[in-house]
């Protein structure tokens, strides 16, 4: 064969042979019922947004459930093995949003899916044990909103690994009830109550703003970003949100050990 039409032909090979081995794109359906509150601004601008890094990064596609029908056909274990779904998103959810059996939707997460949070999936289903478990802490309050500057605790995991030093974020910060960090593995965090005009504002403390950890076999992040629409749009979170994504697809690696202690 002449050499030069053999010189051709390899990289043609290796492409055609990357390309077959290239992994199908995950799927994810980004729930934005809400029985409570409801962020209008925040769940338009997310579910833009999440379908845009999705479709860039190639990571995942995306799917919608909006309704209270929708959650009562798409929340159900049947539905989402059969539609093939690799993960849910919780976004800016709030209250008791109808999940059909919830025991068996944790029960499927836990099985390899991933579970994401977005903001007020923290202030969904107050007062369950079970579904507290899952996201691994739940909303008590908030003052006004306020710039923050976010720690980054773990520098290696992708939700944090390009996380720059000094980003300020302005942003409607959530005061959580636990704020445990024995019970996930944290990402982001203040050391300082935020400065929002409550009586509590600007003090010595621990505040968490992201963290991830297992349940079973499957993987949870959850950020506490994304109240506003302009959020949405800073890159800096959009580079997290998609780190975070990408490890509880699987499809990144990361520490998900609870802790560590406070710095």
């Amino acid at each position: 064969m002449d050499i030069r039409l053999l010189a051709l032909l390899v990289p043609a090979v290796s492409l055609c042979q990357a390309t077959l081995a290239a992994p199908p794109k995950k799927k994810l359906l980004l729930v934005s019922h809400t029985a409570g509150f409801r962020h209008e601004e925040g769940i338009a601008a997310g579910e833009r947004t999440l379908a845009e890094i999705g479709e860039r990064s190639g990571a995942f596609s995306v799917a919608y459930c909006r309704t209270a029908d929708d959650v009562k056909k798409m929340l159900t274990p049947e539905y989402l093995n059969a539609e093939k779904f690799d993960g849910v998103v919780f976004l800016n959810t709030t209250g008791d949003i109808g999940v059909p059996d919830l025991k068996a939707f944790i029960r499927w997460i836990e099985t390899g899916k991933a579970f994401i949070g977005m903001h007020a999936a923290t202030d969904t289903y107050h007062g369950n044990d079970d579904y507290l478990n899952l996201i691994g802490d739940a909303f008590v309050t908030h003052g006004r909103q306020c710039t923050i500057e976010p720690l980054v605790q773990d520098p290696k995991h992708p939700a944090t690994v390009d996380w720059p030093r000094g980003t300020k974020i302005h942003e409607e910060v959530y005061i959580f009830k636990r704020n445990d960090r024995s019970k996930v593995h944290v990402l982001l965090y203040l050391d300082k109550t935020p400065d929002d005009g409550r009586p509590e504002a600007n003090q010595p403390g621990d505040c968490l703003l992201a963290w991830n950890k297992v349940q079973g076999k499957g993987r949870v992040f959850y950020t506490a970003f994304g109240h506003r629409g302009d959020v949405w749009d800073n890159e800096v979170i959009r580079v997290h949100m998609l780190g975070g994504i990408r490890w509880a697809l699987g499809l990144a690696k990361g520490d998900a050990k609870p802790g560590p202690a406070k710095p």
